[in-house]
């Protein structure tokens, strides 16, 4: 049986529980010094190839770490410069569309006006309308309209001088961005010393694993660095395309400022999800501020959503796929857990750093966890998917990845990798009480509708295709897809009007488990031309074939014994001897059967003993020529 791993979530416990709230308030109350830190961390992996390409033409590490972090901060601030230069255009050029998007602002206030102004005219002919109080008097309280003529005598005391002096405007425009310049220069700083210390750094991490986990911790933080890389290039390509378009079609359309706009859209697609949904909002709004009508506006917001669905469903997942090992629910969490923590810093690292975490939980183990849950696909093998499928019931799904697998490789393999460990796995279970019955009926009734489906000759009459409602609870689902042949062929199961030797025997003794095995194999021989036919090997006298015709059968594949049955099983393997002294006795014992009776006692009773379905196939190819055509 297949050995079955261990839950990851077993071996959390309190300690690791406290540990881990430990960590987020640590990341969070921590965020002002972690949040650069981390900001360099990345961008030191993104620039470490160009270091090292610097370093193999000959230059000094230092220089090379030097130059390589002022080639791209030098880019960055040409771009930034760009950017700087269109946005001063933009506001110039903005007073010459102040009517314009001032009638926009009104008829969007209208029309989102008017359906509220009708729903209250409603009500109010309907509701009757509150009296106001009067007094003793005879006149109306007054409060409301003291108070009224508080709040006018307060607003209408003269407004204080907004003017401000040249010293107090660059005050507050130096506090404004002492901030970013301030953080920017903490992370170029300890960009710069990450990339002198990087050998430094990495020996106080193997020294801080343990020199015993010196390959699985190169392993990790190689496998960090190119992943974030690969990430980062892939995302670059990805968003200049993007940019491109979208500058192209707007320049196109006749839109200002279209390069401001291309690179704006370009460049917010590195923030996941919300910078899209800003771009694409900043620039609708934007064209209809600046067009009279309305159909330049929603001509390019259809344009723009068509392009993100594609980019976003397409192209992302077949790059990002390969690049950055994450699914897309993990990166839509990493990006709400990272924004929440760090906020826009947090909101832009979140991928890199979740890449990050994901490839550590490969190596340690109180990591992994986080890489089942947010790799790019779960830790199971196609034999776990199929069992966990049919558990659920979920017939069609196995059925259609079944024809999936089969149009790549044969139904042998098919069984090899996928059905029979699956049922192995469903037999553990078992043995063990750990199916409910109506998981049993499921997973019973996954089986049989597969095993139907798949075992249908593609000529039978379509009342035998479509006979699902038979009782197979009563009768075992081995022994109806037997039936089912037996229909169709005959009692024989073909003609005993055939060559010597070109008839395979596949058999077992009487059960769910043998029926189940012996027609799969059956099955298995036939789609590849090879004239086999089922048995039950403790039937009746009166039920087995005809003893004249024993030179018919070439082959005998017996299902391999469990130990409740081995004295059942060993005797009816003498039987065959005598009855069959020409046939070559096989037993097929898959790797997974660890369960079952050791090799060595079955070997002396048989003549071979394979391990698969496959080398049973090939066995028969070889021992015969093909009879039959499915």
């Amino acid at each position: 049986m297949p050995n079955l791993k261990t839950s990851a979530f077993s071996r959390l416990s309190s300690t690791t529980l406290l540990g881990a709230a430990v960590i987020l308030g640590m990341l969070y109350f921590g965020r002002d010094i972690l949040a650069p830190l981390a900001v360099a961390g990345i961008a030191s992996l993104i620039i470490l190839p160009l270091v090292r390409q610097l370093d193999a033409l000959g230059i000094n590490r230092a220089a090379a770490a030097i130059i390589s972090v002022l080639l791209v901060g030098a880019c960055l601030v040409a771009l930034a410069v760009v950017l700087a230069f269109q946005l001063v255009s933009v506001t110039s050029d903005l007073p010459q569309y102040r009517e314009a998007i001032q009638e926009k602002v009104e008829s969007v206030r209208a029309i989102t006006e008017r359906p509220f102004a009708r729903l209250e005219a409603e009500l109010s002919a309907v509701i009757p309308q509150p009296v106001p109080e009067v007094n003793r008097s005879g006149k109306k309280n007054s409060h409301a309209a003291a108070a009224a003529a508080t709040a006018a005598n307060a607003t209408s005391t003269p407004e204080a001088d907004t003017r401000m002096s040249v010293r107090g405007a660059l005050r507050r425009l130096f506090a404004l961005a002492w901030g970013p310049i301030g953080q920017a220069g903490i992370v170029l700083v300890l960009l710069v010393f990450i990339l002198l210390e990087q050998e430094s750094l990495r020996e106080r991490l193997i020294r801080l694993a343990g020199l015993t986990e010196m390959s699985r911790t190169m392993q990790a933080l190689g496998d960090a660095a190119e992943g974030v890389s690969r990430f980062f290039f892939s995302q670059f390509l990805v968003n200049l395309a993007f940019g491109l378009i979208m500058g192209a079609v707007l320049a196109a359309g006749g839109v200002p400022h279209a390069v401001l706009w291309g690179t704006l859209a370009g460049v917010l697609r590195f923030v996941p999800y919300l910078g899209a949904l800003a771009s694409g909002l900043m620039i609708s709004i934007f064209i209809a501020a600046i067009d009279p009508g309305w159909w330049l506006a929603l001509s390019f917001l259809a344009f723009y959503v068509c392009l993100e669905v594609i980019v976003a469903n397409f192209v992302e997942p077949r790059i990002y796929g390969h690049s950055s090992g994450l699914s897309p629910l993990a990166v839509i969490v990493s990006a709400l857990f990272w924004g929440s923590l760090w906020g826009p810093i947090g909101l832009l690292l979140s991928t890199p750093l979740t890449l990050c975490l994901v490839v550590a939980g490969r190596h340690v183990a109180a990591l992994e966890p986080i890489t089942i849950l947010l790799g790019e696909a779960p830790d199971m093998s196609h034999a776990e998917r199929f069992y966990q499928r049919a558990l659920a019931g979920e017939s069609d799904a196995i059925i259609r990845d079944a024809r999936s697998h089969l149009q790549k490789q044969s139904f042998a393999k098919y069984c090899d990798q996928i059905l029979l460990p699956g049922l192995a796995l469903a037999a553990l279970d078992l043995r063990h009480g750990r199916i409910e019955t109506a998981q049993q009926e499921r997973l019973r009734g996954s089986v049989s509708q597969l095993t139907e489906v798949l075992t249908q000759t593609p000529g039978a009459p379509r009342s035998l295709r479509r006979r699902r409602e038979v009782p197979l609870l009563n009768s075992g689902v081995g022994a109806h897809l037997r039936e089912l042949r037996l229909a169709r062929l005959g009692r024989w199961q073909g003609s005993l009007d055939v060559p010597l030797g070109s008839v395979v025997l596949c058999g077992g003794l009487q059960g769910e488990r043998d029926d189940l095995l012996s027609e799969l194999l059956v099955h298995a021989l036939r789609v590849s031309g090879i004239d086999a036919r089922s048995i039950t090997l403790d039937q009746p006298e009166d039920e087995r074939p005809d003893s004249s015709k024993a030179e018919l059968v070439s082959i005998v594949f017996l299902v391999y014994p469990t130990r409740e049955r081995l004295d059942a099983w060993m005797a009816v393997v003498g039987t065959l001897r005598s009855n069959l002294p020409q046939a070559l006795l096989v037993t097929i014992r898959p790797s997974f059967f660890n369960e079952e009776v050791d090799a060595a006692t079955v070997k002396e009773q048989v003549d071979m003993v394979l391990s698969s379905f496959e080398e049973g196939l090939a066995l028969a190819s070889t021992h015969m020529r093909p009879a039959i055509k499915v």
